[in-house]
């Protein structure tokens, strides 16, 4: 705005990597890009994606793609206002048995996020080997994270299916601030219900 500081983007590029603004790596495109210029595309763009992220999907062990083993998950925010500091839910799907948990998070700065994962990772450390994301969780210990390509949505096909299900319970523009732990974890339970046919074809 006119009469207002600007900051340099690099100011800006620094600020995103220590959590301080309401988006992440992964949302800007143009800073992979930046850094792939730089580097005169040596390693191409996968590489980069490491890079800066974490681990590409394309480095999952076998056992993760088809789904041989538990305890691996995928994960993802479901917003209701798509505004700043707005109420949201984090949803983490387990690839085989489809069991779903449902974290209800005061906003969905980079650095909320990573610190209530962090937080169920560290109450369940049994429950997690890996997780695939599509945002930056790059600061979780325990747990090893995988990175989906950016807008591609079918790489966590699975969660992308139980965000539909929860939407029954949060419909999209309806603000989740009052929606209280009882309620979503009656919504988890409900969509639990459904995939307890995989649960018992898994267990038995």
């Amino acid at each position: 705005m006119p009469g207002y500081p600007c900051p340099s983007t690099p100011t800006v590029y620094r600020y995103i990597d220590r959590g301080l603004l309401d988006i992440s790596n992964i949302d800007l495109p143009m800073k992979l890009k930046r850094r792939r210029n730089k580097r005169h595309h040596s390693h191409g763009g996968h590489a980069l994606h490491r890079k800066n992220l974490g681990s590409s999907i394309e480095q999952r062990p076998k056992e993760v793609e088809d789904r041989a083993a538990p305890l691996h998950w995928e994960g993802d925010l479901v917003k209701g206002v798509r505004r700043k500091n707005q109420t949201a839910l984090m949803t983490l799907t387990e690839r085989t048995t489809r069991f779903e948990v449902v974290i209800k998070i005061p906003d969905y700065r980079a650095s909320t996020c990573q610190r209530l994962l962090q937080k169920e990772i560290d109450q369940h450390p049994d429950w997690f080997k890996t997780i695939t994301f599509d945002t930056d969780m790059t600061k979780i210990k325990n747990c090893q994270i995988y990175f989906a390509h950016p807008y591609s949505p079918w790489e966590r096909g699975t969660n992308e299916n139980c965000n539909g299900l929860l939407r029954q319970f949060f419909p999209k523009g309806k603000s989740m601030k009052d929606k209280t732990a009882t309620y979503v974890q009656q919504a988890t339970n409900a969509i639990n219900h459904k995939h307890r046919r995989i649960l018992y074809l898994f267990i038995t």
